[in-house]
């Protein structure tokens, strides 16, 4: 596909009553695709989202975006500013690129599952846990003699391996939910022993994903013999974000866009439990964009020359900015967040959008873990060389014994919600560490959670 050259960055401006009023070629144009153009509402559903929420909040917001187009797919960065009376729009990083090729040959589908009648059998959790091991019948599907135990992590027992154009077949059933076959995996710490991975996904009666049953057929010592110990991957490669981009973000960026458009009834009115289950698949796919970017960041922050940026920044402007993007969040559940006042500022040594990153988890774990009508309050404070910032809930807090434990790599403390990742936490103590700083629990048992987010002070 030809990609024409676009300034680096675009521009639109909005009436006060969110008509569009002007807007740079590409804009106008993708306005036009979906069905508007100058003097009607932005057509876009991922746009007008990020508009209405600048517009409610009264703040700027930036968020990425993944539009469907007819040629394509358009990766954006969009910034909404509120100016005047109206709107300012921004897009940087436009990229357009073909959509991701999906699966249409039905014996493909059947071929998947036929391939699971060999091998040792395993069952995993929508966590990626390990649920039930068994022996199969044929001679080769012995289970190992260190097989895993239910509730061990996938990823503890099993490296997976790319194939030749550095794709795997298990992170794209994954993200569509549907069969693989043929996905090359070694055993965690033993490159001798290779194996074949095959699986279907399982759904429960409402059509909801509940996990994977496959199996896992050995590979003979002379298909191993060509593969180099190096050329392993584990399931965090260094070129990771790419494999993501192209088997996870680039299927779940076109779900979630379609759905926005078909929840938005751009091509007419639908049944509301249509337009609702529209909606449904597109928070669905949003929660599932959110776990890649964590495995994105958890691959990033693993690797051996991961580095963040020094840079003056100011707690309290910080602190601000996360109660903000969050505010949305925490009206729906009548919950209150108390920010610094506009006159405070505490200036630490950090890098701003992984601080903001850290923030928007601490607060967000804050309002979706509190009663709904209580207070999170983000309070700063500096002293002995420390710049200081700290999240504090109403909920029911964090036990002593378990304040360390919930930083390590999907801990749950035992929640069974669907939300979040387990990631977050461990995630966001490595970036305060690789700043220099760290994240700690205070305040009582019982009393509401306190998080304490500490960098070097400037100066």
């Amino acid at each position: 596909m030809n990609i024409p050259a676009h300034p680096a960055v675009l521009r639109a401006s909005l009436f006060p009553d969110g008509r569009l009023a002007s807007a740079d070629a590409p804009l106008l144009a993708l306005q036009r695709e979906a069905g508007g153009d100058l003097g009607t509402p932005i057509a876009v559903p991922q746009i007008a989202a990020i508009i209405r929420l600048s517009q409610r909040l009264g703040v700027t917001i930036s968020r990425p975006v993944v539009a469907a187009a007819e040629r394509g797919d358009i990766d954006m960065w969009v910034r909404a500013r509120p100016e005047g009376s109206g709107m300012a729009l921004s897009v940087i990083d436009w990229r357009e690129r073909s959509p991701a090729a999906m699966p249409t040959d039905p014996a493909a589908r059947e071929s998947d599952i036929a391939a699971l009648a060999e091998g040792w059998i395993w069952q995993i959790d929508t966590q990626l846990r390990f649920q039930m091991i068994l022996a199969g019948d044929d001679v080769h599907g012995a289970l190992p003699a260190d097989a895993p135990v239910p509730g061990t992590p996938f990823s503890a027992f099993f490296d997976l391996r790319s194939d030749k154009e550095g794709d795997m077949a298990m992170l794209r059933g994954l993200a569509q939910r549907r069969a693989f076959r043929d996905q090359l995996a070694a055993l965690v710490g033993d490159d001798t022993h290779l194996f074949r991975l095959s699986a279907f996904p399982l759904f429960d009666m409402a059509g909801q994903l509940i996990g994977y049953r496959g199996a896992a057929l050995p590979v003979e010592q002379a298909v191993v013999a060509p593969f180099r110990s190096e050329s392993a991957v584990t399931l965090y490669p260094a070129d990771f974000s790419k494999r993501l981009d192209r088997s996870l973000r680039q299927p779940l960026g076109r779900i979630i866009a379609n759905a926005d458009t078909i929840g938005a009834q751009l091509d007419g009115p639908l049944r509301p439990d249509y337009a609702d289950y529209a909606q449904d698949i597109a928070s669905a796919g949003r929660h599932l964009m959110a776990l890649v970017d964590d495995l994105a960041d958890l691959q990033a922050i693993d690797r051996p020359d991961f580095s963040v940026v020094a840079e003056e920044v100011d707690l309290a402007d910080l602190g601000r900015r996360a109660a903000g993007l969050l505010g949305v969040k925490a009206l729906d559940r009548q919950i209150s967040i108390l920010a610094p006042e506009t006159d405070c500022a505490v200036n630490a040594i950090g890098e701003f959008r992984r601080i903001l990153q850290i923030l928007v988890n601490l607060v967000g774990n804050a309002v979706r873990y509190s009663s709904e009508g209580s207070t999170v309050r983000i309070v700063t404070e500096q002293g002995h060389g420390e710049a200081r910032i700290m999240v504090i809930d109403q909920g029911a807090g964090i036990e002593p014994a378990d304040r360390e434990r919930i930083f390590e790599k999907f801990e749950r403390l035992g929640r069974d919600d669907a939300s979040g990742s387990g990631l977050g936490l461990y995630i966001s103590r490595r970036l305060a560490r690789a700043m220099g700083g760290d994240i700690r629990i205070g305040g009582e048992a019982g009393e509401g959670a306190r998080f304490i987010l500490s960098l070097p002070a400037l100066g």
